[in-house]
């Protein structure tokens, strides 16, 4: 399960173009849990990341 957490140490900067209905929907959910944007956006990758399936066709050798 998905569960957002609140600290971080190291950061670095890149820019990045959501789409507007997908930045409403985590702007949305940082508000919610009172925390800034940029840390659920980098929650959600995390988790997509740990939770991906990966192809066996695609894995670099």
């Amino acid at each position: 399960m998905f569960k957002l957490k609140r600290e971080y140490t190291e950061y670095e900067n890149k820019s990045l173009r959501l789409p507007k209905d997908l930045i409403e929907k985590v702007q949305a959910l940082a508000n919610e849990n009172q925390m800034s944007f940029n840390k659920v956006v980098i929650q959600c990758i995390e988790y997509a990341l740990g939770n991906m399936e990966r192809n066996v066709d695609n894995q670099e050798k």
